[in-house]
């Protein structure tokens, strides 16, 4: 019989809902009931793409016994950390200052007021390399619950009393200078890895929000080492099994230092920002390799995340059926020399094992490899490769695919946006803008309320339950601005204005200008959380600084501008000491220290050659953090189009930064001159 998750929205709760536990979902009633039967709160927190979540619900939650100890003794939480990142990053917090670590599953014992007093991940069913088993933590905390409560909840008090006192050290209010930037790349330098690209050690996760720091970084100051970085981890990247070499697309992260085995799961948020971090490559470098997989991961996110409302789907699992019924993690993308055999004939399997690095021996298990590019002597015949592509793609397809995960969250959805709108202008790709502009339609029309408050999540055209938190406010205003300097349309600026308009008012510190990661008006859980770093993706803090300051450099808001300012006061504080847990606020950095530029186009209309190759000019400039605002003279579309008249008739470019203006130029090279200066 279901239990309570049965009526969510969640991917990841409905994959519980048959279980025996007889799960509650966050809510107060939960507690209340904790209350009412005196007994702990068990709170277990994943994500549908989670290999471990799997294998913990598989092992424990699916087990009659272990749900028929939980049911009697515990009332148990399952909550999606993609939901409720809040709740998430509380107890994750918790956990890691308890433990020195965290990951999911993240499981975490409660007292009814939801204060924390013992912590975990993953729990086997049986003891096992000195972890206990699941059975025996959760029968050591009940008796720890019955016999000894006084102690149990000063611990859970004294959580609490240390959480509330890890106040961020925000430094100043003011951006980073020229100082701070360049010990951010040394640091950065250092912590490079030079044989393989990327930063550290295993596992290795794509570094995209430092890259858009080099990126930018290489833009402003000509620094050579700063690109030279982005670049060859760019080519490592794509040439590693950590990018699908037959569909597109990128893994999460890889287990080794050189990018061979992924993690398989596929997160939308991940292949946004690298879709964008390769355009912005080719932007800079014109490298054929960037332009490929900048095009080949839009494809990947349109094909295989869109979904029938037009919104993005969240992640693809890394484990699918194996053929034997046996849901096994990679079993999608990987080849043995025999497989490729089947599906290639013996000539064209040889060339395939060569050219992707299938071995005898294999790169992952069972003989089997992942699919890389490896640096090999030799050329190969590039009709043959893409022949022998196309029929293993196709192989492929026959194939159990992994499960996707149909929830669409706003802040992901707003990276996409960002990412397809600008492909799609730089190579001349319509179909990709159109892709944005339909995913900007669906949160206008299913996630924003007539005050512009935004939901968080929604699947299958319902908006969810959930209130959204900083990074969704934020991505999404990225988007959007993303939008408006693509398509020339001023009502995505608008749209944006609503959002940040919230940023300034309920999400930022009115004394200090800090920002924290939920609304003032938003539940009340054991502290407000409040991580201005980049893990995964850009914190909501770093993100709400970038899309403040391009808000301000369309509009001349003041308020926004000064915002802006003062939230990269914290990076500041931390880019020097780690800039790879804060790139995208060096990036934003980047661009408060080049003005950022504002870019005004004016001309006929947007199907005027001249003005399209202006526009087309101005897009493709790499100044940091450049806004784009093109229309016809007299438009009231934008701000930066006011007063601006065509020159000699001709469509006109207009460059603006730090409260200066360039002269007007009507010509192509000498706009492009002026935004590579």
């Amino acid at each position: 019989m279901p239990n309570r998750l049965a009526h969510e929205t969640s991917p990841y709760l409905l994959q519980h809902a048959d279980n025996p536990v007889d799960w509650w979902p966050w809510s107060a009633e939960a507690f209340e009931e904790a209350r009412k039967r005196n007994v702990p709160v068990l709170l277990s927190i994943g994500y549908s793409s989670c290999h471990w979540c799997h294998v913990m619900a598989h092992e424990s939650f699916e087990d009659q016994q272990t749900a028929e100890y939980l049911n009697a003794h515990y009332v148990s939480v399952k909550v999606d950390r993609e939901e409720r990142p809040d709740v998430d990053a509380v107890y994750m917090e918790a956990v890691q200052a308890a433990t020195g670590h965290g990951g999911w599953p993240m499981t975490v014992f409660l007292t009814p007021e939801a204060e924390p007093f013992y912590f975990g991940t993953y729990f086997p069913p049986a003891p096992r390399q000195g972890m206990p088993s699941f059975r025996q933590v959760l029968q050591g905390v009940r008796q720890a619950w019955e016999e000894r409560r006084d102690e149990v909840t000063e611990v859970a008090g004294k959580i609490v009393r240390d959480l509330a006192g890890r106040e961020i050290s925000y430094g100043d209010d003011q951006a980073p200078g020229e100082q701070e930037l360049a010990q951010a790349l040394l640091a950065l330098t250092r912590e490079y890895d030079p044989q393989r690209g990327g930063f550290g050690g295993a596992p290795k996760f794509p570094p995209s929000m430092a890259l858009e720091f080099l990126l930018r970084h290489h833009a402003r100051t000509g620094a050579e080492g700063a690109l030279q970085m982005a670049r060859d981890t760019c080519e490592r990247m794509a040439r590693g099994g950590i990018y699908d070499q037959l569909g597109g697309g990128f893994a999460r992260y890889s287990v080794d230092r050189d990018w061979i085995v992924p993690h398989f799961e596929k997160m939308l948020y991940d292949n946004a920002l690298l879709c964008r971090v390769y355009a912005h490559l080719w932007r800079a470098t014109g490298s054929e390799l960037a332009r490929r997989v900048a095009l080949e991961t839009a494809d990947f996110m349109v094909r295989e995340l869109r979904t029938v409302e037009g919104g993005f789907a969240s992640a693809l699992d890394a484990d699918s059926d194996d053929g034997t019924g046996k849901h096994v993690e990679g079993a999608y993308y990987v080849w043995t020399p025999g497989q490729l055999r089947e599906a290639l004939g013996e000539q064209d399997a040889e060339l395939a094992a060569r050219y992707f690095g299938v071995t005898e021996e294999g790169t992952f298990e069972h003989g089997q490899s992942v699919l890389q590019l490896p640096q090999q002597d030799g050329l190969f015949d590039a009709e043959k490769v893409a022949s022998v592509r196309e029929r293993l793609l196709a192989k492929r397809a026959e194939r159990s695919a992994p499960g996707r995960d149909d929830k669409v969250v706003a802040a992901w959805n707003g990276l996409a946006i960002a990412a397809l709108a600008e492909t799609g202008a730089y190579f001349d790709r319509p179909d990709l803008v159109e892709a944005a502009v339909a995913a900007g339609d669906l949160l206008v029309r299913l996630h924003l309320d007539e005050q512009a408050r935004l939901t968080r999540t929604s699947k299958d055209g319902h908006a969810g339950a959930n209130a959204g938190v900083l990074e969704d406010y934020a991505d999404v205003a990225e988007g959007f601005l993303a939008l408006a300097s693509v398509t020339g349309e001023g009502v995505w600026l608008e749209f944006a204005g609503f959002l940040l308009d919230h940023v300034l008012v309920r999400f930022t510190d009115p004394e200090s200008g800090a920002l924290f990661d939920t609304a003032a008006d938003a539940e009340r859980l054991i502290r407000r959380p409040q991580d201005p770093t980049d893990n995964a993706a850009p914190s909501g803090w770093t993100a709400a600084a970038n899309a403040l300051l391009g808000y301000a450099a369309h509009t001349g808001s003041e308020p926004h501008r000064t915002a802006a300012w003062k939230a990269l006061g914290v990076v500041k504080a931390l880019g020097p000491r780690v800039p790879r847990f804060i790139g995208w606020g060096l990036a934003a950095a980047e661009a408060a220290l080049d003005g950022p530029r504002e870019v005004a186009i004016v001309g006929p209309s947007l199907d005027h050659e001249g003005t399209r190759a202006l526009h087309r000019t101005a897009l493709l400039g790499t100044a940091p953090g450049a806004v784009v605002a093109v229309g016809s003279p007299g438009s009231e579309e934008f701000p930066l189009l006011a007063d601006r008249p065509l020159v000699g008739g001709e469509p006109t470019a207009y460059v603006c930064r730090n409260f200066t203006c360039d002269a007007p130029t009507t010509e192509v090279d000498r706009l492009r001159a002026v935004l590579s200066d």
